[in-house]
């Protein structure tokens, strides 16, 4: 049996596309590369700065404050722990005896009543529609998994939390609306997409193909 290291994106790949996802993972051929968005790393890395300033006063940054799903919530105090676990490198991980890994890289972490709680910000053009919450859900659902599974207890739920761009200032600044996005955690449905995975991965290569894996 083939071990194999995987990541919550590679996990979304893998119900894009079945037989991209495994010729990925066997290292036979991958999806081109597109221009990496700067400005949404930017967004990303300037957020981090901005919750990390607020956690070194044991406060709250006003986005959650706002907002009455936060009552009794703190940020993640363990600095050291939550630097691994934002690293692309490292993440949050679970190895199985085979020796299969699954990762994945938070954004940040709430504690309420010593449960953890998954909070990942995401970046957009536009205010949410109906449906855009629902994107994310996996994303969710194997960040709590992978935290169970390392011993920390999580609540049955976590947070998207959206910024969107809403005027530009006379004098040049942007000012951004956010919206905090409460979903129900499901690790359930992250630890049958993890197996499913397994199983995809050390069978035969799948034949349906996309526009990208067709013929390869």
């Amino acid at each position: 049996m083939i071990s194999f290291k995987l990541s919550k994106s590679s996990i979304g790949l893998m119900k894009e596309c079945s037989r991209c996802f495994w010729l990925k993972q066997h290292k036979v051929w991958s999806r081109p590369q597109g221009i990496m968005m700067s400005l949404p790393m930017g967004m990303d890395l300037m957020l981090k700065k901005h919750f990390d300033s607020f956690r070194s006063k044991g406060l709250l940054p006003p986005e959650l404050v706002e907002n009455g799903d936060c009552n009794g919530v703190k940020l993640f105090d363990d600095e050291a722990l939550l630097k691994e676990w934002r690293n692309n490198f490292k993440g949050v991980r679970v190895e199985d005896k085979e020796g299969n890994i699954l990762s994945g890289a938070v954004d940040d972490i709430l504690v309420k009543d010593g449960k953890l709680i998954v909070i990942d910000y995401k970046t957009r053009g536009f205010p949410l529609k109906e449906n855009t919450a629902d994107f994310y859900q996996d994303q969710l659902d194997t960040y709590s998994y992978l935290l169970r599974e390392n011993g920390h207890d999580t609540e049955n739920y976590g947070f998207l939390l959206f910024y969107y761009p809403k005027e530009v200032m006379k004098t040049g600044e942007v000012i951004f609306d956010t919206e905090l996005v409460k979903r129900k955690i499901d690790v359930k449905n992250a630890e049958k997409m993890w197996k499913e995975a397994l199983i995809l991965l050390n069978g035969e290569c799948p034949e349906k193909t996309c526009e990208w894996c067709e013929g390869r």
